[in-house]
């Protein structure tokens, strides 16, 4: 395989320094409004000595805002003195579509989340994933990633890890998400693993944790609340955050997503009226929405119902459906 070229990313701040830098990483963009332009990821490194590396995350989707929110605070508040190591946070890990608040990125239509490893000769949103996958992961030893639901889900709120090959890294992640401290605990099946950050950074042998924190395209005092206790929790299970946890309101309690069957996905357009809450217990057999026409008027709507028991997990924030879109997404309990 032919050696790539060098990063069109550059950073301005110096990783291996000792204290705060607020900087930029720069990725050259000529464009109609700026023919020597770059696209301009803010960037903070907090340093004090040896030590783990964690690095945190949030914006990877540009409509997702508690981890924008919560990192954005934590750029002007957490202090060198306070952490042995390093952490290095980008809270709009797709700068132009947290700009847009949208999901995905206007420049190339690029999904952050879906283009890992990346490429140096790429859209704008590979070439940022090149940097992320060959620059940023490999100075890591701990990785979390914010997520929610965006503007057309809603999800409990949840730290998730995967199962990997490697046990012993396996149990690693899940116990950072389950000390993050969230009201839910997931082990999760994705739809499609091929190119996460998530993957990229679990197969370099790193400890990952993701959340989703409800979601509509909003925060609430609620979901920014576990955002800054999770952020804390997780720097003091890096070995970098020299307090001790913030104990949540009550014990997470641990669910999973163990396949692809889990997520319910619609057959029709149309309206949905969603007929159980997130949350809900579920069994098989219950009614858990149905989807109207809007071709026509005293047509009967299809009806949609649970295959295996569980908790609603996630739900469509959007009432207007389309054949493909995931309206629900059943959970099981692990004992």
């Amino acid at each position: 395989m032919p050696k790539l070229p060098p990063s069109s990313v550059s950073a301005t701040v110096d990783f291996d320094a000792d204290g705060v830098q607020h900087g930029f990483l720069k990725l050259p963009y000529s464009h109609n409004d700026s023919a020597w332009g770059a696209i301009m990821t803010p960037i903070t490194v907090i340093k004090n000595g040896d030590g783990q590396t964690a690095l945190l995350t949030g914006g990877n989707h540009g409509d997702e805002y508690e981890g924008i929110t919560s990192l954005l605070k934590l750029t002007s508040k957490l202090k060198p003195k306070q952490i042995l190591g390093r952490v290095i946070i980008i809270p709009m890990m797709n700068a132009p579509a947290v700009q847009a608040s949208a999901r995905v990125s206007p420049i190339d239509n690029g999904n952050m989340n879906r283009a890992f490893p990346g490429h140096p000769y790429g859209g704008m949103t590979e070439r940022m994933a090149d940097y992320f996958t060959r620059h940023l992961i490999p100075m890591c030893d701990t990785a979390l990633d914010i997520h929610s639901g965006g503007k057309t889900l809603d999800i409990i709120p949840f730290a998730a890890a995967h199962r990997l090959k490697n046990k012993a890294q396996e149990f690693r992640c899940i116990e950072g998400a389950r000390l993050f401290g969230a009201p839910y605990t997931f082990y999760m099946e994705e739809m499609d693993p091929t190119k996460l950050y998530d993957t990229a950074v679990e197969s370099n042998g790193k400890v990952f944790v993701t959340t989703e924190l409800r979601g509509g395209g909003t925060t609430t005092p609620d979901t920014i609340a576990i955002a800054d206790r999770g952020i804390h929790n997780f720097l003091v299970y890096s070995g970098i955050l020299q307090k001790n946890y913030i104990d949540p309101p009550s014990d997470p309690v641990s669910l999973e997503i163990p396949d692809k069957d889990a997520y319910l996905q619609s057959e029709h357009n149309g309206i949905m009226e969603m007929c159980v809450s997130l949350g809900d217990e579920i069994k098989e057999g219950d009614l858990i929405a149905r989807i109207y026409s809007t071709e026509r008027t005293g047509q009967t709507p299809a009806y949609y119902r649970a295959t295996a028991e569980g908790i609603l997990a996630a739900r469509r924030h959007v009432s207007n459906i389309s054949i493909g879109d995931t309206f629900a997404v059943i959970a099981k309990t692990v004992e």
